[in-house]
């Protein structure tokens, strides 16, 4: 960038800031919502929620269905080669 172009863009220097910092915390929460540790952790509190009878089986069901759908969707396919019998079950898994 010159510097004639600095200065005159230097005005929408706050707006590339805001720019910069949302692109960061869209990028923080896309790894956090597709992180496996992280699911596993929501299945887990959403198991002790149905256990403490916070919440009801329909609801149990249908958040564990949402969670499972984004930690089967996180993992990363192998080849069918390279793939075992139980990773084809695991990933093959009854709807």
């Amino acid at each position: 960038m010159g510097l004639i172009t600095g200065l005159l863009t230097l005005p929408l220097a706050p707006v590339r800031g805001v720019a910069w910092v949302a692109e960061k915390l869209q990028d923080a929460a896309e790894n956090e919502i597709h992180d496996p540790a992280v699911l596993r952790a929501q299945l887990g509190a959403l198991n002790q929620e149905l256990e403490d009878g916070h919440i009801g089986l329909e609801e149990f069901e249908r958040q564990e269905e949402m969670l499972l759908d984004r930690l089967y969707a996180s993992v990363p396919s192998a080849p069918l080669a390279e793939r075992s019998e139980c990773d084809s079950t695991w990933t093959n898994r009854p709807r």
